[in-house]
């Protein structure tokens, strides 16, 4: 196997694999890990400093408000860095999106609270988690693109896969490092973490993020085009404007793409942010859980987020072999039995809640590593960048944004059961599963066209 890839003409200047897989896997990594820094903090930091005092269970709820925020915002940046791909090539557009991203997450690190500055705070709070949002919508498509447009034939799932993985290893490095903060400004009140963490602990993930950000770039910059926009501009095949193109021509699978990842995206925010939430309450009446301390309970997530890692990986040489469709369909029939068994597995103990979590982020490494490569096939090369970003992204709204929100609002009217966060979640994979079963085989689709 040579050291660098044999896709498009001969003599063509190809990208090393390695650079392709680190370049993929990078920028979603720091996307992942950013995500998980504000996920963490708007569950133990943001309730306590940028909203007003009083009730616990709003100021949750407005802490993931604005957290889904960066949901609504998420479209917008696939319109806008989908056109820079489609018009000027993807590597440009990933460099963009990286910057953008990295510097809203520094400067949450360095936003005033609500008792600095009021109303303002949350105020900033939402302008930065809406860049985020703004650059995500461009980074995921572009990091699958990279990878996909670069595999060899009969291995783009598995290649695909690379930028799925910077999922868990971004829940791990933001994870670890919080527990490494709490450990070393430890709270005599295990519902609320340390003065100390609260006035400025929390901010050094936010920070740390710049380092992540120069990585990124620095691998990025070296990118070579792909062959696949290479031959699209060399056809004349580039589209003036590529998101008229894409609804007119490719409705039906932005729709498809769409559900496809609905069920992924409302699993993957249960498991993280609401998970978070449950597994800590249950000193609140308003809201009681299973009452397990902040690192106790993360550090249970840490060995289901390595289960995470393991079926990515996994699923990706599955899609290739079985297709796409035929693993997702399995997957998703899985995730919605997983959904009604909420109740009886965290009524286990420790053993049945480390049984749901294992399980849980198995399933979500079955059902979002295929997409890595699955979405990318839905669209020819001169729109895959607008109509897989438009259709990753927007499911973001309907899964992802509403999720945390739809939870918590569910966990409280149920009165303290998860019983109908998992009937939620069982719904939603049933429309990700009529969507599979309306859609079509892409393995063998030619990704160059």
């Amino acid at each position: 196997m040579s050291s660098t890839l044999a896709a498009g003409s001969a003599g063509a200047v190809a990208n090393p694999r390695s650079r392709v897989i680190l370049a993929s896997l990078i920028g979603t990594t720091i996307e992942f890990y950013d995500f998980y820094v504000y996920a963490t903090a708007a569950v133990l930091v943001f309730p306590h400093l940028f909203f007003p005092p009083g009730n616990e269970t709003t100021a949750l709820l407005a802490s993931f408000a604005i957290f889904g925020a960066a949901m609504v915002a998420r479209p917008l940046g696939a319109i806008f860095f989908g056109h820079l791909g489609d018009k000027r090539g993807r590597k440009v557009t990933l460099v963009g999106a990286l910057l953008t991203m990295g510097i809203a997450t520094f400067l949450i690190g360095l936003l005033p609270t609500f008792h600095q500055a009021g109303w303002f705070a949350p105020a900033l709070l939402v302008v930065m988690r809406l860049a985020q949002g703004f650059a995500i919508g461009g980074e995921w498509s572009g990091a699958a693109l990279v990878a996909t447009e670069n595999a060899p034939p009969g291995k783009r799932a598995v290649y695909g896969t690379f930028p799925q993985l910077g999922a868990p290893l971004g829940f791990i490095l933001a994870n670890g490092l919080f527990l490494i903060i709490a450990a070393l400004l430890p709270s005599e009140d295990p519902t609320r973490p340390s003065d100390a963490f609260l006035e400025w602990g929390w901010r050094i993930p936010f920070l740390f993020s710049i380092v992540m950000v120069a990585v990124g770039l620095w691998v990025r910059l070296h990118l070579v085009e792909s062959t696949a926009f290479k031959k699209t501009v060399s056809d004349g095949k580039v589209h003036k404007l590529p998101l008229a193109s894409v609804f007119r021509t490719h409705f039906r699978q932005l729709v498809l793409g769409t559900f496809y990842m609905l069920a992924t995206y409302v699993l993957f925010y249960l498991m993280t942010t609401f998970s978070l939430s449950y597994g800590r309450a249950g000193t609140s009446a308003a809201l009681p859980g299973l009452g397990y301390d902040y690192t106790t309970f993360v550090l249970m997530m840490i060995i289901g987020v390595v289960f995470f890692g393991v079926f990515t990986m996994v699923s990706g040489p599955w899609a290739d072999r079985w297709g796409r469709r035929r693993t997702l369909i399995g997957v998703t029939l899985a995730i919605m039995a997983f959904g009604l068994l909420w109740v009886p597995m965290l009524a286990g103990g420790t053993f049945g809640v480390m049984a749901w979590l294992i399980l849980g982020f198995s399933l979500m490494g079955m059902t979002f590593g295929p997409m890595g490569a699955l979405l990318p096939e839905l669209f020819p090369a001169n729109v895959r960048y607008t109509g897989s970003g438009i259709a990753y992204n927007v499911s973001s709204i309907l899964g992802a944004a509403v999720a945390p929100f739809i939870a918590v609002a569910l966990w409280a009217w149920g009165g303290g059961s998860p019983f109908w966060v998992g009937v939620y979640l069982t719904a939603m994979a049933s429309l990700t599963l009529l969507a599979l079963l309306l859609g079509k085989e892409t393995r063998d689709v030619d990704i160059e066209a």
